[in-house]
């Protein structure tokens, strides 16, 4: 699929190349990636790592995107820790859109005992139910995390 095709029906694609609404703006392009915090309902301090072409799954990444991506993962997950100080920061992929493949992205997200408790769940149950609940954080928060964000990554 190429740029332009996956910008208008993917949006992953349609968030990197500003046709959709992002809150807080992209936080980090660094290589072949770009750190945005998430749109969807799973916290405050929950950032998207996403490559900045569309793929579908791992094995499409070129070695110098494979190359960056551990040491991205890591430096995402490390500010995720130092602006939101919790218990454990998830880090997983996610890429079904529709029950069909789409754009890769890995989600980082900060998890707190009050969250768990709130959701009585962990893990991908937390992550179920807080899509259920379709609790989304308020724009303003994202933005000044996206700031602090910003002078860790940047």
């Amino acid at each position: 699929m190429s740029g332009v095709d996956a910008a208008d029906s993917c949006l992953a694609c349609a968030l990197t190349a500003g046709t959709a609404p992002l809150p807080g703006g992209q936080v980090l392009r660094s290589g072949g990636w770009v750190v945005e915090h998430c749109v969807g309902p799973l916290g405050l301090g929950t950032f998207v790592v996403k490559p900045l072409r569309h793929v579908l799954h791992i094995a499409e990444l070129t070695v110098p995107e494979s190359t960056e991506l551990g040491p991205l993962l890591r430096r995402v997950s490390a500010a995720v820790t130092e602006v939101t100080a919790p218990e454990q920061v998830y880090v997983c992929l996610w890429s079904h859109s529709g029950g069909v493949p789409g754009h890769i992205h890995f989600v980082v997200q900060p998890v707190d005992r009050a969250t768990m408790t709130r959701f009585n769940a962990s893990g991908p149950e937390l992550q179920l139910a807080m899509g259920k609940a379709g609790c989304f954080p308020d724009p303003a928060r994202v933005e000044r995390i996206c700031d602090r964000m910003r002078g860790l990554l940047g």
